[in-house]
């Protein structure tokens, strides 16, 4: 580009780029390349600076495309810069400072080409453009290729230049050059398993660096490096901090990293954040990159399995002959920087791919006793939900997940005593314990997805964090006490969770009742899904009263606070106590509402918060332990209003939204879903129900059953579930005069197996009636 170029607009006319771009072959021993790379102009660092640099170069990068079959500029270009590093950590040692700047040059140019190649064309071409051979004026695959030279050149770059002011920046542009190579992914639908990353970086020459590799990006990311000061270069600085494709390839990695998350279309945009060390940044999202390569058909991911495998440099003892990239690290400063780094969703990721799938990583954090310094940053994650995007709040919410799956860690966050949580401003919480302060977290993430997101991924998964730790629940916060339980007032997610998802099934109930009312008078008209909303909601409370119970069974004597929240709100229970889907779940909650109840109310009235404190601690000591129910193994039933319902007796049945034959059903068309494990028993149960002419009371007229063997115990609970369920959609018509007597409905119920919340089910399905 030459000395003269210090502005985009200049750079269509540069008369050195012209060349570059041209017919003419230039040589590389030609004194033209130190013209070109001794150039500088202000570095791209936004979308709309690269917008701009693309705008500018577009008809130069054109005219290389269509040249260099012929010239092999782009190859002469390479060898330049490959003859370059040869010299480079010599040029480092006695500060060249001119060398390495040209140098650093050549790779940015070398970088933003690449780009633009692997944008514009087939990964065959691209090699092609790769393999020329000067001496014919063609390209051959016999020939040297360029790009697996340039890749394990960077590779070396990266890993064994010394890291000093004067490199800090052609490591940036090394590392930022290997993010883009990667991005061929991103020009693909389906997933790459033979692309030139696979042969380059899973075997041949680059295949001994990768553990060295994947260290050397770690302990960038640990050091957390900001970039030399401006004057500490003789050539212009020129960014306040990264190199001069920083931009270029950070975006570029922002886009992959997203293809590996859970993000993607809809994703709320990260709030953009300073960088305050570029190397530190490029490092892991290069690293992240490489971790989520797919395996190679043959071989599987070298550098996942770095990722996986790698110990405590206080760990003596051997590597596995199965590890063949294992190293060591220091785990105090990893855990030190992960802390400090969760502000941004790229270390969340590393965070949650080490805890998944590095078990001495995840032994050590979970013995470590300064857990909170890992927790506090995650929860503030989740209760900022609002302004982060979705893969970031799932990733946190995962990673908690991950953590309470540890009894250990469950019973040691409930001793850690925080004070003054600046950040939650619900409440003021001057003294709180961790414990306490994750469930109210939790529950405000499950407020604010049931009012807003309505993602069933999202609260199934805090559920089930919660269910996690309920066992362990240990001296509540009165606060968390009552956000679990007892309203408190209306404001924006400072309401009781269970007072919540009470209003909200009976709204659906009702509004279940009254569309079906309007639906029977007219065949017409289309029988609105709230069986969907209905299963979501009984389901979280079905959850809540299993969490409820399981700290009863087991806890009860560590927590008066929660046992007070319950006389408290005693009369939100009444409609679950006869609630068929929630009668089994419930005993324990009866049992502890009525015991304490009488022995306030042998204490007399007008009782202070302490008194009745008091009297519950005096009671939890007197309550025999064997009348409670122990909490059993989550035995998590489909809810049944996962159940199919036609009403059957008209010209046609309403099933769903579709509609069928009213002769019958053939219980033989009844089969499990194909996603349905095979090596799961099911229970598939039909009902037929028949709405009495004389009375609103339900009868089971026939029973069709067809039973796996190990499941049979549950089909009375489910037989209940369907009979009550159809008693309450049912039973107002029948005293309405609507003319529905004589109905007869048809209920399919699900299989049901025992599992984990959030684990496989079993479904039975109607694919036809005849």
């Amino acid at each position: 580009m030459g000395s003269n170029s210090s502005r985009l607009g200049d750079l269509p006319k540069n008369e050195y780029l012209k060349k570059l771009s041209g017919t003419e072959s230039v040589s590389e021993n030609d004194p033209f390349w130190n013209q070109l790379l001794s150039f500088s102009f202000p570095a791209p660092t936004s979308s709309t600076d690269l917008k701009l640099l693309e705008e500018a170069t577009i008809s130069v990068c054109r005219s290389l495309v269509e040249n260099n079959p012929r010239t092999g500029n782009l190859g002469a270009l390479i060898k330049v810069f490959l003859s370059r590093t040869k010299e480079l950590k010599l040029s480092a040692e006695c500060r060249n400072h001119i060398f390495i700047w040209q140098t650093n040059n050549a790779l940015f140019i070398i970088c933003y080409l690449l780009k633009v190649f692997i944008c514009e064309m087939s990964e065959e071409e691209l090699q092609l453009h790769f393999t020329y051979e000067e001496k014919s004026g063609s390209y051959s695959s016999d020939s040297e290729d360029l790009l697996e030279e340039l890749v394990c050149c960077l590779m070396q770059l990266i890993t064994d230049i010394p890291l000093i002011d004067l490199t800090y920046e052609i490591s940036v542009e090394a590392i930022s050059t290997m993010v883009v190579f990667l991005s061929c992914q991103l020009y693909h639908k389906e997933v790459l398993r033979q692309s030139i990353s696979h042969k380059y970086l899973m075997r041949g020459r680059c295949l001994p660096y990768t553990s060295k590799l994947v260290k050397t990006l770690l302990y960038n990311f640990i050091r957390q490096e900001k970039p030399p000061p401006p004057g500490a270069h003789v050539f212009p600085q020129q960014s306040d901090g990264g190199g001069l494709l920083y931009g270029l390839a950070s975006g570029v990695a922002t886009g992959l990293w997203t293809v590996f998350t859970l993000g993607g279309v809809g994703s709320k945009a990260a709030a953009t954040q300073a960088i305050s060390s570029p190397l530190a940044n490029q490092s892991l999202l290069l690293l992240l990159v490489l971790a989520n390569l797919t395996d190679a058909a043959d071989a599987p991911n070298p550098y996942r399995q770095a990722i996986i495998s790698f110990k405590n440099t206080q760990d003596n003892s051997p590597f596995p002959s199965s590890i063949p990239h294992a190293f060591q690290i220091n785990f105090n400063s990893l855990y030190t920087t992960l802390c400090e780094q969760q502000t941004s969703d790229q270390a969340t990721l590393l965070l949650y791919t080490l805890l998944h799938q590095n078990s001495n990583i995840r032994t050590y954090m979970l013995a470590r006793t300064d857990m909170e310094n890992l927790v506090l940053p995650i929860l503030e994650i989740l209760y900022h939900v609002e302004e982060r995007n979705s893969h970031h709040v799932y990733m946190a919410l995962i990673i908690l997940l991950i953590l309470t799956e540890d009894d250990g860690f469950n019973r040691s966050i409930h001793e850690v005593i925080l004070k003054n949580i600046t950040w939650y401003s619900e409440r003021v919480l001057t003294e709180i314990s961790l414990g306490s302060l994750l469930i109210l977290v939790v529950i405000r993430t499950i407020q604010y997805n049931m009012t807003r997101t309505r993602d069933k991924y999202l609260h199934t998964n805090c559920l089930a964090a919660l269910a996690n730790m309920s066992a362990q629940f240990r001296s509540l916060h009165q606060y968390a006490a009552q956000r679990i339980i007892s309203y408190i007032n209306q404001e924006k997610f400072n309401s009781s969770l269970f007072s919540l998802l009470s209003k909200k099934h009976n709204k659906v109930l009702e509004q279940a009742t009254q569309s079906l009312r309007g639906s029977l008078s007219s065949n017409d008209v289309p029988l609105p899904d709230y069986a969907q909303d209905l299963n979501v909601i009984e389901e979280v409370i079905r959850m809540m009263l299993e969490i409820i119970n399981s700290c009863l069974a087991t806890s009860l004597h560590h927590n008066p606070n929660l046992v007070y929240a319950l006389l408290y709100k005693r009369d939100l229970f009444e409609q679950f106590r006869t609630h068929p889907s929630f009668q089994d779940i419930m005993q324990n909650i009866d049992l502890v509402i009525t015991f304490f109840s009488s022995r306030l109310l042998q204490a007399g009235a007008e009782l202070s918060v302490e008194r009745v404190l008091e009297i519950i601690k005096q009671g939890i000591v007197a309550l025999p332990k064997d009348r409670l129910k122990a909490a059993v193994s989550w035995l998590h039933t489909p809810s049944i209003s996962h159940c199919a319902f036609a009403v059957l007796g008209g010209p046609e049945a309403r099933l769903g939204r579709s509609r069928h034959s009213s002769q019958g059903l053939n219980l033989s068309e009844i089969r499990r879903t194909p996603q349905t494990p095979a090596r799961k028993p099911v229970v598939t149960t039909c009902l037929s129900l028949f709405l009495g002419h004389s009375s609103c009371s339900l009868n089971t007229d026939r029973l069709m059953t067809r039973e796996w063997k190990g499941q049979g115990q549950e089909n009375f609970s489910f037989q209940k579930q369907a009979l009550g369920l159809a008693h309450r959609l049912f039973s107002p018509f029948l005293t309405s005069g609507n003319g529905v007597k004589g109905t007869r409905i048809l209920i399919i119920l699900p299989g049901g197996c025992l599992t984990r919340p959030g684990g496989y089910r079993d479904w039975a399905r109607v694919s036809s009636c005849c």
